[in-house]
């Protein structure tokens, strides 16, 4: 993986963020810093899943399911967000990608020897369902393109790269099983000779523009890649559905103590 505009201290991260979520089972980065193209000024995105325990999962008052902590780290926003194990569980084996990123995540700030756990069961939930995930998601972005268009704004570094980091992410899923969310990473094997570009001006700012940019040339390029990820979907060898007892039985373990 390429190195990133600034070095983050993992372990400082993940005490960070263990102080602010009590029963934390992991923390990795995700975000730019995960992407492969932070800014400076970028922030920084945690996310992970924690235990509650067992007497409030079965009790009348149930725990949110949720926690999002926000603060600074080394002069950094810092967001973090991390659902109890039961919904992460769940989102897992629902096709969701920015999950499966999360688990698969090489930053990690906390968590590594539960992530050796899960990592197996992880990989046989990555699903020929994945597939809506990224589609959605690069749809997404295509809106915000648009948007900054109709406004008369000029285009952002970040939106594109967002655009294709997707895309291609979901090309190389379905392709390969392969779980990677470095688009430096990705390009290694797509070589979209514009990326490098993009990059470099989006690690200039934050929201940094595309004065004079040749938007029509990316909106073509997207749709091409799109097409390119329907492809992969319909010919994809990867499993329908993740294997629901299994995460299940993994679930049961952790509450009691026996997995």
């Amino acid at each position: 993986m390429a190195e990133n505009v600034h070095t983050l201290d993992l372990p400082a991260l993940g005490r960070w963020g263990t102080e602010r979520i009590p029963g934390a089972l992991f923390l990795t980065v995700s975000g730019a810093h995960l992407y492969g193209f932070p800014s400076a000024d970028s922030d920084i995105d945690l996310r992970g899943a924690f235990l509650a325990p067992l007497p409030s999962m079965i009790g009348l008052r149930r725990p949110a399911e949720t926690v999002e902590p926000k603060g600074e780290f080394a002069g950094l926003e810092t967001e973090a967000v991390a659902h109890e194990i039961g919904k992460y569980l769940r989102l897992l084996a629902k096709d969701d990608g920015y999950v499966l990123e999360q688990v698969f995540s090489p930053l990690v700030a906390h968590g590594a020897d539960f992530l050796a756990r899960l990592r197996p069961l992880a990989a046989r939930c990555v699903t020929r369902g994945c597939h809506h995930h990224y589609r959605g998601f690069l749809h997404t972005q295509l809106r915000q393109l648009d948007m900054q268009l109709h406004r008369n704004t000029e285009v952002r570094a970040k939106t594109l790269l967002y655009a294709y980091r997707v895309v291609l992410t979901g090309v190389h899923m379905l392709e390969t099983g392969d779980v990677q969310a470095h688009l430096p990473t990705l390009n290694e094997r797509f070589g979209l000779d514009y990326v490098p570009e993009l990059i470099r001006r989006k690690a200039a700012a934050e929201l940094g523009s595309l004065p004079g940019e040749d938007v029509s040339f990316h909106r073509a390029e997207l749709a091409r890649w799109e097409a390119r990820l329907d492809a992969a979907h319909a010919v994809s060898r990867l499993p329908d559905a993740a294997p629901i007892d299994d995460v299940d039985q993994f679930l049961v373990g952790l509450r009691l103590g026996t997995g």
